[in-house]
């Protein structure tokens, strides 16, 4: 066979490999005018799986028609989805399926010259990365939430404990700059003991489980005076290997301003507090008055008939001026303790959670009521446990709600004339938590105002302003117990509060 056809042969073989690879590919390759309207010259059989075509359905069309209209001029813009390479371009658009919708497609185009360099037609290389866009688009809004988000976002590595990732609420957070490239690792930011403790543990629960739930505070060095906590731990694992855990996600939230406010409520409260007390020491201040001025009137009785028995000469000894002067100092005394605990309740304090014993304190409070229960007939009733249980709280906020319900229910005998008249005061253990029970037997309360009871300004009361119960029943919320009140069988009222046992809170 002579060379030239031999030589013809061989490009004719190379012609049909080609084509064969062409019309096999599951990428689509399509041939195209270098003319602004990209009519296609020519197509593989690809075209029908990737835009829903025939060959000689879209032979002839503009392609430029198909483009998505924001996608349409790409190449011209060099947009950030084209890129160039050795005279190839890639480009990311979308473009219209045969059924009217669109589709994403990757494009590697090169322009085929003439021996003058002038265009003459143009070859691409498409495949379909609608899957893939559709991806990375959710993987960039999800970015966009994460970076947007108020919570502090880390991603940390599960065995070095590096912080690889921070949204910009973490940085600002936690007082550091983006642009500064120090690398934080998680026992920089906890102290030994709360790292060993509380992080640790969380990171193996998540680790376990797939997530940790819960609250470990966070007091960032770099920015003084703010304080978060994480409240989230999501263990994140390499589902294509070994299921073994890649890396942590964690979720702080910065919580200075709830951590304020809640301030500001303390002491807001603690004002009401005082200012109830003080409130009820004006209602007692006539029996209070009374009180003091019995051991007042005894003292001068002792010290005038003192003076008689020295003027008659009756005293000749000085052991018998030793026993008047003893009687004396006991009335001083009485006057003293009975100021002292005045002044005890009336005091303007600090939240202060102390361990005291219940069954004490309701002794002590009715001490301070000793005076308006005898001017009322009144007799306290105890039934105190016997195991003498302790609680852990502010005992003066204690007393005052035990001071408000028991002054209740002396006053709930008022407007009756019933006798006798006791208060009783019961105190018992119930499982975790301490039941303290305030109970009389006078006339009750009404239904209606059974259910406004605990408002603020709900009285029934001449000249009360009805903020005694409502500050109780938050003093006892405030320490994570309950305060209800329950008619008391046929007659009277049962006021009774919850509080943790000590350690229980």
């Amino acid at each position: 066979m002579p060379p030239l056809e031999q030589e013809l042969q061989r490009c004719l073989q190379e012609a049909d490999r080609y084509r064969l690879l062409a019309e096999q590919s599951t990428d689509m390759i399509s041939r195209h005018t270098p003319t602004p309207e990209w009519t296609f010259i020519d197509v593989n059989p690809a075209i029908e799986r990737v835009l829903g075509y025939r060959a000689e359905e879209i032979i002839g069309t503009p392609g430029y028609d198909l483009f998505h209209p924001d996608d349409a001029d790409n190449l011209k813009k060099r947009a950030e989805s084209v890129r160039y390479r050795r005279g190839m371009y890639t480009n990311v658009y979308r473009f219209q399926h045969r059924d009217g919708h669109y589709i994403w497609l990757e494009t590697t185009s090169r322009t085929i010259r003439d021996e003058r360099g002038k265009p003459m037609e143009i070859i691409c290389v498409s495949r379909d990365v609608t899957e893939r866009e559709l991806a990375q688009q959710a993987t960039r809004r999800l970015a966009r939430v994460v970076e947007a988000s108020s919570d502090m976002i880390l991603f940390c590595n599960h065995r070095t404990l590096q912080l690889t990732y921070m949204n910009e609420t973490a940085y600002r957070t936690l007082g550091a700059e983006r642009e500064n490239l120090a690398v934080f690792y998680l026992n920089q930011l906890f102290p030994q003991d709360i790292l060993h403790t509380l992080v640790e543990p969380a990171l193996q629960h998540a680790a376990l489980y797939g997530t940790w739930y819960g609250s470990i505070p966070l007091y960032p060095a770099g920015n003084p005076g703010r304080i978060a906590e994480i409240r989230e731990i999501i263990a994140h694992r390499n589902r294509a290997e070994n299921m073994q855990v890649e890396y942590y996600s964690i979720i702080a939230r910065d919580i200075t301003l709830k951590r304020q406010a809640e301030e500001k409520a303390k002491r807001q409260q603690l004002e009401m507090a005082h200012m109830s007390r003080v409130l009820s020491v004006g209602e007692m201040a006539t029996e209070l008055a009374h009180e003091i001025n019995q051991p007042l009137a005894t003292i001068i009785n002792y010290c005038n008939g003192t003076f008689r028995r020295l003027d008659d000469g009756q005293i000749t000894e000085v052991g018998q001026i030793t026993r008047a002067m003893e009687l004396i100092s006991t009335q001083a005394k009485r006057a003293s303790e009975i100021i002292k605990r005045m002044r005890h309740f009336v005091r303007r304090t600090e939240f202060q959670r102390i361990s005291f014993p219940i069954n004490e304190t309701c002794v002590e409070v009715t001490r301070f009521l000793n005076q308006e229960a005898i001017d009322h007939d009144i007799r306290f009733d105890f039934d105190l446990d016997d195991s003498n249980p302790f609680i852990e709280a502010d005992r003066l906020q204690i007393e005052q709600v035990l001071l408000n319900l028991i002054r209740n229910a002396i006053e709930a005998y008022s407007e009756c004339h019933i006798r006798p008249r006791p208060v009783k005061i019961r105190t018992r253990i119930e499982g975790r938590r301490l039941l303290v029970t305030v109970a009389d037997e006078g006339p009750g309360i009404d239904m209606d105002q059974l259910n406004t009871l605990f408002e603020p300004f709900s009285t029934s009361k001449e000249n009360g302003l009805g903020m005694g119960l409502s500050i109780s029943h938050t003093i006892i919320e405030s320490h994570s117990g309950r305060l209800w009140v329950e008619p008391n069988g046929e007659q009277g009222t049962c006021f009774h509060f919850q509080l943790p046992l000590k350690g229980q809170a």
